[in-house]
């Protein structure tokens, strides 16, 4: 019962103490007018190059902008206790450390699913695309398992951020990186080989490629493997940011190093 209250009360809370220095209204230009704005850009941008249509855009870029509070927001609830030298109090606690640390990924899903949401359906009323109603709650699914994959990166990303300055530099180039390589913009069947490679083994590829076949008029049956690979892809990253924040915290204990700038 205790892991358990750790993970929702506890997670809720470390997302909630972000705004103690982060106002709230930042949220309306960075996570519902930007990921708009690039939606638009690049939509105009295939028009006139003749290239893919609307859906293929606002599938593929309101998605991608999931990353944003995925990797940030991640980042910032782990990253920010050692800025605020309350790291140290956190570590040392008896609880548990995955419910500790997977009960601050929650609302960053939830925050992740609603940022691409709200690009999806500007896209749609925007750009009048049509999307099938029945195609809805598949595709809500759909962008749920890639915010989760994509958190499981930012926690990765949060870990490595215990010895990095600016985790917000980290997580722009983590950003462009995903912008790039998973097939946002350019169909990874258009992209060198070794690209797409590397694609496959990054969050968001995978729930891309789902939503967009799904927004054609798809069954999630025709694209269940493509979520599991999702998944599969997420739960690398969780694990692998899971290990870091637990060999971080031990060398920092070694090497008296936890709150140092």
């Amino acid at each position: 019962m205790t892991s358990v209250r750790i993970f929702f009360i506890g997670g809720l809370m470390s997302y909630r103490a972000m705004f103690n220095w982060l106002s709230p209204w930042i949220l309306i230009p960075s996570l519902v007018v930007s990921p708009i704005c690039q939606i638009l850009l690049f939509a105009y941008i295939g028009r006139s190059a003749g290239v893919g249509n609307d859906e293929f855009y606002v599938i593929g870029n309101a998605l991608n902008y999931a990353a944003i509070p995925c990797l940030f927001a991640m980042g910032a609830t782990i990253g920010g206790e050692r800025e605020g030298h309350t790291l140290g109090i956190v570590l040392a606690t008896p609880a548990r450390r995955i419910p500790l640390f997977l009960g601050r990924a929650l609302p960053v899903i939830a925050n992740g699913w609603g940022v691409a949401m709200v690009g999806v359906l500007a896209g749609v009323l925007l750009l009048d695309v049509h999307i099938p109603g029945s195609a809805w709650p598949a595709i809500l699914l759909a962008v749920v398992v890639a915010s989760a994959s994509c958190t499981g990166l930012g926690l990765a990303m949060g870990a490595v951020a215990l010895r990095v300055r600016e985790s917000a530099v980290l997580g722009n180039v983590v950003f462009c990186l995903l912008l790039v390589f998973c097939g946002v913009n350019v169909a990874l069947d258009d992209l060198p080989a070794w690209m797409a490679a590397v694609g496959t083994w990054l969050p968001l590829t995978h729930g891309i490629e789902a939503a967009r076949l799904l927004a054609d008029g798809s069954g999630l049956g025709a694209v269940d493997g493509l979520l599991l690979r999702e998944i599969g892809v997420g739960l690398i990253y969780t694990v692998v940011g899971l290990a870091l924040l637990r060999f971080f915290e031990d060398e920092s204990r070694r090497s008296a190093s936890l709150d140092r700038n």
